[in-house]
């Protein structure tokens, strides 16, 4: 897929869009990129996963990540019982590696446009024009104000939604989309002098909350505190983002002690809707791409692999071949479906308490000094299960998810129903 004018246009630089773009430039296919730059100071999605590193490896770039970012070994998760699980990553080898990273977004979205523009991608600074088409190989085209733009005499092959949340191509031709249960809202800032309960420098600590959960991600210099609530329940805290943010920090006692001396450094930013897939992923020229095409819950942190994955998906599926065929893109669409099933199905195991349940019923069999403890050995190796699916790398495996929902429901004995240990 060579010529002498671009064939693929992705709409949108985010994190997809760029990774996409930096992928096809290595295969020497010619992409241009629409893209205001406009972005919002703070991003959600700070928080990286294990699985996240092989592409920055194959991009070069992580290197320059690694400087701008804080290590992370792993995840912790507090209940106001006082039960903590602690989730390392640990190394499994180069290919599986044992750690991710913390990232201030704008700065890491930045670096991946740089790194597309060093590999030779053309960026145009303006949000491209989108018109419904009649042509019987494009259901959606540039106009030609976006086509003079990016000085094209011919209209690229491909048609990339790379915008996000704001699912151009979607609501350009009225598509239906798949939305979760779940109706809640998230409300998030950059913190100085926040406490820290650190098990390790650079762990995520997830809390349930009276109402909700919380995420604290420990950035350079400063912590990122997040409630994420029902809709309902925030309105009760107060009529604004900074309010509502406040008054949980103040009123959860998993929060309260430790913000208490506590100085906001950043606006407030919110966000809702965090489960929603389209029924549909690609059509006649053009194809979605990341949170376009769908995006997670924020829980366990599965968004920036999860865009960074679809555009690695979208490149070997489909535009590594010499004659991509359009029905390669139903797998490319399968593939992904299956990821969010996967995520959104260990997911719940956090939100309905099973996880938390597990591991408590699991320490209380493992309690002793001897080594070769049956429960002891099961409840390590459920837990190197768990954290390989919350890494990335198990998370889809057949195996995994069989263990966990047989374990969930026939190896627990003398601890509290699951909905004690729920987010409500």
């Amino acid at each position: 897929m060579t010529g002498s004018e671009p064939t693929i246009a992705i709409i949108g630089a985010g994190p997809a869009g760029c990774t996409l773009a930096c992928l096809l430039a290595m295969r020497g296919v010619k992409t241009v990129v629409f893209d205001n730059d406009k972005r919002p100071a703070l991003l959600v999605g700070e928080s990286l996963i294990p699985s996240v590193i092989p592409v920055l490896r194959k991009l070069g770039i992580e290197d320059r990540v690694r400087e701008l970012s804080v290590y992370k070994p792993g995840a912790s998760f507090f209940h106001g019982s006082g039960l903590q699980l602690h989730f390392s990553f640990r190394d499994r080898g180069k290919k599986i590696p044992g750690y991710a990273y913390n990232v201030p977004r704008p700065a890491f979205d930045k670096l991946l446009r740089e790194r597309a523009t060093e590999l030779g991608v053309q960026f145009i600074g303006s949000q491209a024009s989108l018109l419904k088409s009649d042509h019987p190989a494009r259901e959606i085209k540039l106009s030609p104000d976006s086509l003079a733009l990016a000085g094209l005499s011919a209209h690229p092959e491909w048609l990339i939604d790379g915008t996000g949340r704001a699912r151009v191509f979607a609501r350009t031709l009225d598509l239906p989309t798949q939305q979760g249960k779940r109706k809640d809202a998230a409300y998030f800032a950059h913190y100085e002098n926040f406490v820290h309960d650190e098990v390790d420098p650079g762990q995520v600590i997830i809390s349930v909350l009276k109402n909700g959960w919380s995420w604290r991600i420990p950035l350079q210099d400063k912590l990122s505190v997040g409630i994420v609530i029902d809709k309902g329940a925030a309105k009760k805290l107060g009529d604004t983002a900074e309010q509502r943010l406040e008054a949980a920090i103040a009123s959860e006692p998993l929060l309260r002690e430790k913000g208490k001396n506590a100085r906001r450094v950043s606006d407030v930013m919110s966000y809702t809707n965090y489960q929603l897939i389209s029924e549909k992923g690609h059509g006649k020229g053009w194809i979605m791409l990341g949170d376009a095409f769908g995006f997670v819950d924020p829980m366990l942190s599965p968004g920036l692999f999860m865009a960074l994955e679809s555009a690695s998906l979208l490149d070997n599926l489909f535009f590594s071949k010499k004659k991509p065929d359009p029905s390669d893109l139903d797998l490319y669409c399968a593939k992904l479906r299956s990821w969010h099933k996967s995520w959104q199905e260990l997911i719940e195991y956090f939100y309905d308490g099973r996880i938390l349940r597990m591991y408590e019923a699991g320490s209380k069999l493992a309690e002793g000094k001897n080594a070769f403890n049956p429960a002891k050995l099961m409840e390590r190796h459920m837990s190197r299960v768990i954290a390989s699916m919350a890494g990335g790398f198990g998370t889809c495996s057949n195996y995994n998810r069989k263990l966990l929902h047989y374990s969930s429901k026939h190896l627990i004995w003398d601890v509290k129903e699951a909905g004690f240990y729920a987010v409500q």
